[in-house]
């Protein structure tokens, strides 16, 4: 009876381990995401229990048995990282916890157009719901000094491009983001900048590149638009820009300027002011900024006028300009 009963133990024990190795190899292979991606969200201070119990929420196709056993024999037991991850169909266990060790979070994107001004881009955050909010009730001298800066306006200081975060990222990390870049792609502009220029400091090319932005979209333009003004600045002549006009008019800018507007004083006034306004008026891409460093030099031309189709004439004398606006501005011939 003993051999009999020691005999069906061990034909019992073989079936056991035969069904735990079975069921370990299907866990290793069987997808575990079916039909749609899956999205998961590990918080900061999540345990692992925490997190398998986020994974079972999501109804995946997977044993919590097998999935203790996988992270503990791959040691991601305590590797797994804080963040929003995206598991793809057709995940496995062992994809899902390299996943959730890698750290390679969900990814979100926002865009900073070039030629937008700050109160724009601070519109553009806010409208952002995966971003971690927190510049409400921070003025820009505040929001300057805790990114470490040295400038007080925040003004043209960060670069138009297209950045990608993770979520709850705060936006104050993703300005510095923004301002870093742009510190780095001006420092790169100016140390290949041309000889003779009529400024003196990096932060001087960032407020003429963004006038150029504003100008023209035309990037063959962009160099003689600088040139332009390069020149209006050498000979002591006022910009005459109606960019820097509608920057100082603030809000009361309702899409026309008005011949008062021309004559009242703001610091950004360049009908009334010699030389460059106090700051820059907008994000200025990489383009112009090497424009204002490399300005047009091949003639000299001091006005330019729009055609109406997003370029301009460009002229050398006063006449040639007052032509170039009646045929182009005032319609006639």
């Amino acid at each position: 009876m003993l051999k009999k009963l020691l005999l069906v133990f061990l034909i019992l024990l073989s079936f056991a381990s035969g069904w735990l190795v079975s069921g370990y190899q299907n866990a290793l292979k069987a997808p575990a995401v079916i039909g749609q991606p899956v999205t998961i969200d590990i918080a900061k201070g999540d345990s692992f229990r925490q997190v398998l119990h986020k994974l079972r929420d999501q109804h995946l196709f997977m044993k919590p048995l097998w999935f203790k056993v996988i992270a503990v024999r791959e040691q991601a037991v305590q590797k797994i990282k804080t963040g929003e991850y995206e598991l793809p169909t057709g995940a496995t266990i062992p994809d899902i916890l390299a996943l959730l060790v890698s750290g390679k979070s969900k990814q979100y994107s926002i865009t900073f157009p070039e030629g937008r001004n700050f109160k724009e881009m601070r519109q553009i955050i806010e409208k952002n719901p995966q971003l971690e909010h927190t510049l409400q009730g921070m003025s820009n001298e505040e929001l300057m000094t805790k990114l470490g800066a040295s400038e007080k306006h925040p003004e043209g200081l960060f670069f138009p491009d297209t950045y990608y975060f993770d979520k709850s990222t705060t936006d104050v990390a993703l300005l510095k983001r923004a301002y870093d870049k742009m510190q780095l792609v001006l420092q790169q502009e100016w140390f290949n900048k041309a000889e003779h220029l009529p400024f003196n400091t990096p932060y001087e090319a960032l407020i003429l590149a963004s006038i150029v932005e504003k100008e023209t979209a035309a990037k063959a333009e962009r160099t003689q638009i600088a040139g332009v003004f390069s020149r209006r600045l050498t000979q002591g002549m006022m910009l005459q820009t109606d960019p820097t006009v509608i920057y100082g008019m603030g809000d009361s800018y309702q899409g026309n300027i008005r011949s008062q507007d021309l004559h009242t004083e703001t610091p950004y006034n360049t009908y009334k002011i010699k030389g460059l306004p106090p700051t820059p008026i907008a994000m200025p891409g990489r383009e112009a900024i090497h424009a204002a460093l490399h300005p047009d030099q091949s003639n000299n031309s001091v006005y330019f006028v729009s055609r109406g189709d997003g370029t301009h004439v460009f002229s050398t004398t006063l006449d040639e300009h007052n032509q170039a606006v009646n045929k182009f501005q005032r319609q006639k011939q």
